[in-house]
């Protein structure tokens, strides 16, 4: 059994809509004191739960945080299907609400700072987190492959995400400014699409 099932395993006693609950609130926990301040304690008392119940679901705080971040993710590339490459990057940066995006890159900074101090905390973040988002991404440009627009031997398909995700954590350290949509969109067109030599 996999980690994956057998965390649905454990979960299996709560609804789909208290799961939600339970996830909208440790996110906004996360938002609230950061990663290191939040604690099984102030999750049980927010979503008005006890401690063993929480433990009996998740292994503990690592598990519980990755998979609330996974849960609270608004959209999936593989979801996405324009009929083209470039128009579904486009249209991924179109569905995510520019102040939803401001407060998922401030919280996914901490995240990674903290991430780095923990061995656990990184290893949830890999396996519920990044792990899932990039193969939905290899979906998406399987897609393209499989329509002939994208080369399947063209060396850029596999730094999507990579190019994707740094070209917004450097805007900030670079030019001191947030990325939003409209760098995001000239991002694409100015970068992404060339790399990748769509046709």
């Amino acid at each position: 059994m996999t980690p994956q099932e057998a965390a649905a395993t454990r979960r299996t006693r709560l609804t789909p809509e208290r799961e939600g609950e339970l996830y909208a609130a440790v996110v906004e926990l996360l938002r609230e004191v950061g990663y290191e301040a939040l604690t099984m304690d102030a999750v049980a008392a927010r979503t008005r739960s006890s401690k063993a119940t929480l433990y009996r679901q998740w292994k503990g705080k690592p598990e519980l945080v990755a998979t609330a971040l996974r849960h609270s993710k608004g959209v999936s590339p593989a979801d996405i299907d324009t009929g083209s490459l470039a128009t579904d990057l486009h249209e991924l940066v179109r569905r995510h609400d520019e102040a939803e995006t401001k407060r998922d890159q401030e919280l996914m900074r901490g995240l990674a700072h903290a991430a780095f101090q923990n061995e656990d905390l990184f290893r949830a973040l890999r396996e519920l987190l990044i792990e899932p988002e990039l193969e939905s991404f290899r979906v998406l440009v399987q897609r393209a492959v499989d329509r002939g627009e994208l080369a399947a031997d063209n060396p850029a398909r596999d730094f999507i995400p990579h190019m994707l995700f740094g070209g917004a954590l450097a805007r900030p350290i670079i030019e001191g400014i947030d990325p939003d949509p409209e760098y995001s969109h000239r991002y694409i067109d100015a970068v992404v699409v060339p790399a990748l030599r769509l046709r």
